[in-house]
């Protein structure tokens, strides 16, 4: 029993110390062992950097979320008591360009307001807090119509509590213009919402869906994996010499067992600095998060934070990946006491098992087949499982396919020749170069190609019109000479070519001067525009001028013109207001000559119907309380027609709506998650691109002594140069072959999961591949100096 305790523990001394001669050699070894250390802490602290950024997205959305439900205003339940804490408010959004800005109207009920969050007044009328993003915006020289249409002094600012983000443009704005909405016989007047507390609110956020879940999934899949290939790629840097210098410990008398726990050591110092590295990227860049905005997204530096389990699981993955891949990839070569057996006829790569990590992803996804829909789930560590291993299928086929193409070339031109004799000598090298690659462009082509499949279910056609309006204003008045006057100032705006204004009420039948109840009493819209804007709302092709009126039926079905309408017939235009008959009738008959007509989709998307008359038949004096919209057509011209269509609104009544019209309607999930796509395709292509050059400066100082012997005989710098390039694009070349072909597997796949039918958006195919190429030229050209330099004779010095 004591020899089995003692054997255990003198075979656990021994790891300890061979680890530890291990991070003796990588400490150690002069200035070349440094050098080496500190390539392969470089590019693995890229890695961690990013999985530490990954790992803090949970909490950066649940930060943004808590924030915005701290400051949430919306009320459903029956309208608070006024006190001396009730506030009364009034949404004021705007955009200014592309930017959407957030705003607010409040007034206090007492002396004691509630305040939003961020808030330590309440802004007086006249006054308004910002937050620090719009009041840099406000102070631009081109914002001249943005602080006309926000003409508020400003006395403070919103702090961070009440911004989801550091970026996010908002304001709140104090008015004595503000009513309360009535109910019961009141419920029409009032522009403004009581409310006795900002949060508390009970929001839920509705189920992804299976559909939106897959794309997550895929999302992290795809943007994580090629982060876990350069890590891998990164802890075998110097390893040609780290062989040659096992071979010589072998020389005096290491096993080869105690040779690969050397190994191991060095691995595992080199990932252990790699960490601190990335930790230290990770808290050093954070700093700078605030400044920097992608696809509207912003976020604080203190809201980055990974939680405590997904960080210790990277801290421990890391170090743990680092040995066990190097421990991998000693098993295919023979460190010798008189050198290493790798310098040898290689034996060809087998294909047999890199073939069936693949199969084994395409076994996990088919079940999967036809069953994920918006309606169910999905099983996200089988799709996650399958994916990974598809991809990861690609990595490996990889170097089998650079070695069976590129020992297949013979002769060329030098540059070609020198290029292709290195890669055909050390093939895993330049494949492991550009796996990293290869996984991220397949994946993103297959993250593609299900966007583009499911595009139809999220992204759908809003019905209006952009070509034949831009812009829709709409906004109430009290009587028709005001509603003329807000068709008048939007003609008069400066870049409005066309304003197609409808002043627009209702009527019911002209006998219910007699009822008291207004239960289930029949109405319709009455409308009053111009023949030209009539001409947009029904078929006039019979003709139009001034004095005419038309009768349309509801083109939904709901509605009965009949029932109220007739020609020759007498309509009441005073609409009652609540559930009771008030005020004198208004009684306006409609002409016997009334033309038949059919509604056609206006440019807003709706069909109107009812009684539509010319300002000559019907004067809008009459109608009660009516409603003004105006279609807006702008000089494509002029730059900022939209801005002052909206500094119109604004003059005209601050509370208006307008909005530019839209060809499709997109779901508010989808883009969040494919702006949150673009920000980690952001991350992670910038990886690629510093991790590539990492990786290409250490294959050139592994060749250092070579480089500088050529020189030496004679070769010319421009030829080195143009073999470096190739050693790099062939590999590239097979890589991006390699990924669209298993992209192309894989989306396929994902689309058969969804039920949607195949369908490959080559242009976004070929974009990808192309970004991808342009990365590692870029790359490329950024080696050349290191290159230079390393040509020059002091590299035929040895120690």
């Amino acid at each position: 029993m004591s020899s089995g305790t003692e054997a255990r523990g003198g075979l656990l001394s021994g790891w300890v110390r061979d680890v530890g001669l291990g991070f003796r050699f990588a400490t150690t070894g002069g200035r070349e062992g440094w050098t080496r250390t500190v390539l392969t802490a470089v590019g693995v602290g890229l890695g961690v950097a990013l999985l530490l950024v990954a790992a803090s997205v949970p909490a950066m959305l649940g930060a943004r979320d808590d924030r915005g439900y701290d400051r949430d205003y919306s009320w459903f339940n029956d309208p608070p008591k006024v006190s001396a804490s009730t506030v009364l408010y009034a949404e004021a959004n705007t955009t200014f360009r592309d930017d959407d800005i957030r705003g607010l109207l409040l007034k206090a009920d007492g002396d004691r307001p509630v305040l939003p969050p961020g808030v330590k007044a309440m802004p007086a009328p006249g006054e308004m807090v910002v937050s620090p993003a719009l009041k840099r915006l406000l102070d631009k020289p081109g914002s001249a119509l943005l602080r006309e249409r926000l003409d508020y002094r400003i006395t403070g600012t919103i702090g961070d509590k009440g911004l989801v983000g550091p970026a996010e443009l908002a304001y709140y704005a104090g008015s004595d213009k503000l009513v309360a909405r009535g109910t019961g016989d009141d419920i029409g007047t009032g522009n403004a919402t009581r409310i006795p507390y900002f949060g508390r609110g009970s929001i839920t956020s509705e189920p992804l869906g299976g559909i939106l879940s897959l794309l997550v999934v895929i999302i992290f899949v795809v943007l994580l994996l090629p982060v876990a290939v350069f890590i891998g790629s990164a802890v075998r840097f110097g390893g040609e010499r780290r062989d040659r210098r096992l071979a010589a410990l072998r020389l005096v008398g290491a096993d080869s067992r105690m040779t690969r726990r050397v190994a191991a050591g060095e691995a595992l110092f080199g990932s252990l600095l790699g960490l601190a590295v990335g930790t230290g990227l990770f808290l050093g860049t954070r700093q700078f998060a605030a400044d920097v905005t992608l696809y509207d997204i912003s976020v604080y530096p203190s809201d980055i934070s990974p939680g405590p389990g997904l960080a210790l699981l990277v801290g421990l993955a890391v170090p743990a990946a680092a040995v066990a891949v190097t421990l991998l990839a000693m098993r295919g070569i023979a460190v010798e006491p008189l050198g290493v057996v790798r310098h040898a006829t290689a034996r060809r790569r087998r294909l047999w098992w890199r073939l069936l990590i693949p199969l084994a992803g395409a076994a996990l996804l088919a079940p999967l087949f036809g069953a994920v829909s918006n309606e169910n789930g999905v099983n996200s560590y089988q799709v996650a499982a399958g994916t990974v291993l598809l991809l990861v299928g690609l990595t490996a086929l990889l170097p089998w396919v650079v070695e069976w193409v590129v020992g297949r070339f013979r002769g060329g031109p030098v540059p070609w020749q020198l290029a292709t004799r290195r890669i055909q000598l050390n093939s895993g090298a330049s494949a492991r170069m550009v796996s990293g690659v290869t996984a991220a462009v397949a994946g993103a082509i297959a993250l593609q190609t299900l966007f583009t499949g499911v595009h139809g279910e999220f992204v759908t056609d809003s019905g209006k019109d952009p070509h034949r309006a831009q812009l829709v204003a709409s906004t109430g008045v009290r009587t028709g000479a005001e509603a003329e006057r807000v068709e008048r100032a939007y003609a008069a705006t400066p870049g409005v070519r066309d304003a197609l204004g409808v002043v627009s009420s209702y009527a019911v039948p002209a006998d219910t001067s007699t009822k008291k109840s207004t239960t289930d009493l029949p109405s319709v819209p009455v409308l009053v525009a111009d023949c030209a804007t009539l001409g947009e709302l029904v078929n006039t092709s019979g003709g139009c001028a001034d004095g005419d009126v038309f009768l349309a039926g509801d083109p939904y079905g709901y509605g009965d013109i009949n029932a109220v309408a007739r020609p020759g017939h007498a309509i009441d235009l005073n609409m009652p207001q609540g559930d009771h008959y008030t005020g004198t009738p208004q009684l306006w008959t409609v002409p016997a000559g009334a033309h038949r007509v059919t509604s056609r989709v206006s440019p807003d998307g709706a069909q109107e119907w009812g009684v539509l008359a010319t300002p000559r038949a019907l004067d809008v004096a009459l109608l009660q309380s009516p409603d003004v919209k105006v279609m807006l057509r702008t000089d494509p011209h002029a730059p900022d027609a939209f801005e002052q269509a909206r500094n119109t609104t604004v003059r005209l009544d601050p509370l208006a709506d307008i909005y530019q019209l839209q060809g499709t309607n997109e779901d508010k999930k989808f883009a969040t998650i494919r702006r949150g796509l673009l920000v980690g395709a952001a991350a992670t292509l910038a990886l690629i691109g510093a991790s590539l050059l990492v990786s290409m400066l250490e294959q050139l100082r592994e060749r250092r002594k070579l480089l500088a012997v050529l020189v030496a005989f004679g070769t010319r710098r421009s030829v080195l140069g143009l073999s470096v390039l190739w050693q790099t694009a062939l590999p590239v070349a097979l890589g991006l072959a390699l990924a669209v072909v298993g992209g192309a597997g894989l989306g396929a796949a994902l689309l058969k999961m969804v039920g949607e039918p195949l369908h490959f958006a080559w242009g976004s195919v070929a974009a990808m591949s192309g970004i991808a190429a342009g990365v590692v030229l870029l790359v490329t050209l950024l080696s050349l100096p290191p290159l230079w330099r390393m040509m020059r004779p002091d590299g035929l010095r040895t120690e």
